[in-house]
């Protein structure tokens, strides 16, 4: 009176499924260069740790006497999982079958993780390989008859945006939908070479355009990683995708209503390194490496770089101090002089809601003089973009520091920090400041008296001489305009200060969403 015939027939029809679209369709997409969807699986979660949902999904058709005719599994795999010892749900394309596309689907598994990972509120990871559930015309040839499109729970992919941590990886040639689902993340990098993006493929844009092109050419990582910001950062391997996805998740909170995981901290928090007193030169045109300046004042090796490639007058991450994870923004003068282009806006105002979203407190290293000026910017929208960085500032609650480290210039510059919170705010000796740099001001402002003088170019040096001396910052901190001139050295003991008493108020204050939810 045993269950075992059952148990044994669920078995068999597990191990079939574990052998996905068949030898010969895995051993293609192997030489491809990819992985196998279960590999992926293994690969990224802690070993032993998935637990699968749907995995008897399957079309089957049978014979006269009830034995199976054909078993093709579900081109969809999900479950749970851990990352890191902390609990995750998954949902993963199967290229070998169909191509990831919807008519190989069976049911909806990928609304289920989506809906699952809501109501547990447990992170996301979105490993996309094909359309990722997206349309294909087989499905008009299957059902006889077209239909008019719709986003199956993509109310609840929007939603997770302003509730759990949302990762997705380009794992090969996504389209469609499955590009949306790239895009719609917190989180997203793509294999350089292996993975490509884009609404719909070269075949698609030959009909549209006549015009053949290469997967490569149209949505490589150098097109989305590298230029349009769709893709935030690109890697060697699908290996160094899962360790950038672990690192990425390692920052933040399960979901909006628990802290920022704290770790043990391992470095000293009263370092002062001495090379900090000369890194940022005397001489203002000259620019220096940014990202040293936070080398030596984060947590020795924490820093996560977000969107390397793109708006790279802005540097974005995730690192912590003393064990306390933040986020970092930091301007770097050696593209653009620092400068808020649009990419750089666009990027600013994602990262900036990304950290509010999950209430990570926010350290910005400020060198900025201004939104990019000239013809090229003002074409690419750069005022509306920025716009919409300074209301992300400014609409953020979560605590927020800001070391001036040199320039603060014009609108841009005023939105280093919200001016209406009493956040921390330190300026270094090498700070200055103003509505515009001087050696632009003048012209603007001694225009008609320049241009009237019998020798311009002496008096234009002139008007900057004399208005230069007036850019000592400690002039400014005589007035109280701005609150502290620092040390250099001091900028790591004083952000652990400010990091502590930040995790003590986001400890303690409200959980849930923030009544303004992050889009995609």
């Amino acid at each position: 009176m045993s269950w075992q015939e059952e148990l044994d027939e669920i078995a068999r029809r597990r191990k079939r499924a574990a052998e996905m679209g068949g030898e010969e369709r895995v051993a293609r997409h192997i030489a491809a260069g990819r992985t196998p969807v279960r590999e992926r699986v293994s690969q990224l979660l802690d070993a032993g740790s998935f637990r699968e949902t749907g995995s008897l999904a399957s079309k089957v058709e049978y014979n006269d006497d009830g034995s199976i005719k054909s078993f093709v599994p579900s081109n969809f795999v999900t479950g749970r999982g851990m990352i890191d010892g902390r609990p995750v749900v998954i949902g993963c394309d199967d290229f070998t079958i169909r191509g990831g596309a919807a008519d190989g689907a069976v049911g909806n598994k990928m609304g289920w993780s989506e809906r699952a990972a809501k109501e547990l509120r447990l992170p996301i990871v979105r490993l996309v390989d094909g359309t990722g559930g997206g349309g294909s015309v087989k499905t008009t040839a299957t059902l006889r008859r077209s239909y008019v499109p719709s986003l199956p729970d993509w109310e609840v992919s929007v939603e997770l945006m302003s509730t759990v941590p949302v990762v997705a990886a380009a794992l090969g040639p996504v389209a469609g939908l499955g590009a949306a689902r790239v895009a719609a993340s917190h989180f997203s990098v793509m294999v350089r070479g292996s993975s490509q993006l884009f609404a719909a493929g070269p075949p698609v844009v030959y009909r549209a355009f006549g015009r053949e092109v290469e997967k490569e050419e149209l949505g490589g990582s150098e097109i989305h990683a590298r230029g349009s910001g769709a893709v935030d950062n690109e890697v060697a391997s699908e290996e160094e995708a899962f360790e950038h996805i672990r690192r990425f998740l390692s920052y933040l909170p399960s979901s909006v209503w628990e802290t920022p995981p704290r770790v043990a901290p391992t470095d000293d928090p009263e370092r002062r390194e001495e090379a900090l007193l000369s890194i940022v030169p005397r001489d203002r045109r000259k620019a220096y490496e940014t990202r040293k300046i936070l080398e030596l004042v984060l947590d020795a090796d924490s820093f996560f770089e977000i969107g390397r490639y793109f708006g790279r007058s802005l540097v974005t991450g995730l690192a912590r101090l003393d064990g306390i994870p933040i986020g970092v923004m930091a301007n770097d003068p050696r593209f653009v002089a620092g400068s808020i282009d649009a990419d750089a806006a666009e990027k600013m105002t994602r990262f900036v809601d990304l950290c509010d979203t999950f209430r990570l407190p926010l350290v910005n290293f400020v060198d900025n003089p201004g939104f990019l000026v000239g013809t090229e910017a003002e074409k690419r929208g750069t005022i509306r973009k920025g716009v919409r960085a300074l209301a992300a500032v400014y609409q953020a609650t979560t605590p927020w520091c800001s070391i001036i480290v040199r320039k603060a210039f014009g609108v841009a510059g005023a939105g280093h920090s919200n001016h209406t919170r009493s956040s921390p705010r330190y300026a270094r000796p090498s700070g200055e400041w103003g509505s515009l740099p001087i050696e632009g001001g003048v012209e603007a402002a001694y225009k008609r008296q320049i241009q009237a003088a019998a020798d311009p170019d002496r008096l234009r040096r002139e008007l900057e001489e004399e208005l230069s001396s007036l850019r000592d910052p400690i002039l400014t901190a005589e007035a109280f305009g701005v609150e502290e001139i620092i040390d250099p050295r001091e900028t790591r003991p004083l952000l652990i200060e400010f990091a502590h008493r930040a995790y003590e108020i986001v400890a303690s204050e409200g959980r849930g969403p923030k009544s303004r939810g992050m889009r995609p």
